[in-house]
């Protein structure tokens, strides 16, 4: 109890030196502090979801949701972190503007690998524009900015992305170079002109605004240009514009054709440019779409994933129950913690639901019916693909082969030998490739 109370005290003072530093938009210390008040209680809920808060200020919507969604999985009831989620479900559009900002910016990232630095600038402010808290999209602006030596613009940005966060590490760097920069190439100052003239004339000084004397000499240049112009304009009707004329009617059948093959080129190559603008709408459309999925892929996998721990550590449900929603689970979209907690309920709940769903599907088998032992021993795969050295498989080929389905028999029996090439089940299923139905009894 002592220790626990150590935690807890741990976690909230840690909890609180996060908020103090949100607060003055301290956000990367606040990130760190919060991080340290998770580990000592995971369970902190005031912390996750201001560690979400924090994520979702300077621009990782996603970060953000994964805090969130862990958040309502702890505490499904008065939990701050429902009304965060579904304030960002209620407004598509922001959540769509700051999916397409994200696939905008990696391929900013594409096109400073393909020296496209210019495309880059252009695409970075469109995302800065749709997506104003995107601290990585300013910190790649001033990069490039600073690569073309534009370091008035690279401040510019720097200065936006600081208030983001004002203890950001590459923020601070960025701004420590461009000052260092700044201070070898120092802008001269214009020489001021002076605001008077002074001379002499006889025994006295006479003091006289300096603009005075070239308000009256831009007068005489204004006459004197005006006097040029006119002779000019004289000079070339009489040498150019004359001859000319005599000369434009024999051209202007060629201007026309000229013109008409400007125009058609010009065509052409708006058509080109806005096939091109098309295809990258396609594609860009097709990689948004990917990405919902895969984020609706990666919530559902978490609330699966939360829904068994709880059930798990209630015993409150049947491991067979708890292994078909585990089944559902992709966890190749599970985060680090995610796949340790996935992996430890797969250890825990799988090998009690494999060895009884085996057993009953041999006695389905050997009852020949087939259609149950099929749903037996693919409910095993599912779980575990080379369950028994490959023998869960081969009772399955052998179940689609007696039930009448021999394309599915041949596709599992190959599976076989693909998996576990050097196993008694491959000796088996290669004579099931050939059309014999092997005996399963021999083979365990």
């Amino acid at each position: 109890m002592e220790l626990t109370k150590k935690f807890l005290y741990q976690s909230n003072y840690w909890y609180n030196d996060g908020l103090q530093r949100a607060n003055v938009r301290d956000m990367s210390g606040a990130v760190s502090s919060l991080k340290h008040s998770l580990k000592y209680n995971r369970d902190n809920i005031m912390a996750r979801n201001l560690l979400g808060l924090v994520y979702y200020g300077y621009g990782e919507v996603a970060e953000a949701l994964t805090q969130w969604i862990i958040s309502k999985n702890l505490k499904p009831s008065e939990n701050a972190a429902n009304y965060y989620i579904k304030m960002i479900q209620e407004s598509p559009n922001e959540l769509d503007n700051c999916r397409q900002a994200i696939l905008k910016y990696n391929q900013c990232l594409v096109y400073c690998q393909q020296n496209g630095e210019d495309l880059a600038i252009i695409q970075l402010k469109k995302v800065i524009a749709a997506h104003p808290s995107f601290l990585k999209a300013y910190q790649l602006l001033t990069l490039l900015y600073m690569q073309s030596e534009q370091y008035t613009n690279a401040k510019q940005v720097l200065r936006k992305a600081h208030r983001l966060d004002n203890t950001n590490p590459t923020t601070l760097t960025y701004m420590l170079e461009v000052n260092q920069i700044r201070k070898k190439n120092p802008v001269k100052l214009k020489e001021r002109k002076p605001q008077t003239i002074s001379y002499n004339v006889g025994n006295e000084t006479i003091i006289q605004p300096a603009n005075a004397d070239s308000k009256e000499r831009a007068r005489i240049f204004t006459l004197l240009n005006l006097v040029i112009g006119i002779v000019v304009g004289v000079a070339v009707i009489w040498f150019l514009v004359i001859p000319q004329i005599s000369q434009s009617k024999a051209f202007e059948t060629n201007e026309d054709i000229i013109a008409y093959s400007d125009e058609i080129a010009f065509q052409k190559a708006e058509i080109s440019a806005l096939k091109k603008e098309l295809e990258n709408y396609r594609a860009s459309s097709d990689q948004s779409e990917d990405a919902q999925e895969t984020a609706k892929s990666t919530q559902e996998s978490y609330e699966l994933l939360m829904t068994v721990q709880e059930q798990y550590n209630s015993n409150s449900v049947s491991n067979a129950d708890m292994a078909a929603d585990l089944v559902q689970v992709n966890s190749a979209s599970l985060g680090e913690q995610g796949k340790a907690i996935y992996d430890n309920l797969t250890a825990a709940i799988y090998p009690s639901v494999l060895k009884k769903e085996y057993t009953a599907g041999k006695t389905s088998y050997e009852a020949e019916n087939y259609q149950e032992a099929i749903s037996s021993f693919t409910g095993i795969i599912s779980m575990q693909t080379d369950y028994e050295e490959g023998m869960a498989l081969l009772y399955l080929a052998n179940s689609y082969a007696r039930s009448g389905d021999t394309d599915k028999a041949k596709e599992v029996y190959e599976q076989i030998v693909e998996l576990k090439p050097d196993s008694d089940a491959a000796v088996k299923a290669r004579q099931g490739i050939e059309g014999n139905i092997p005996d399963v009894t021999n083979a365990e």
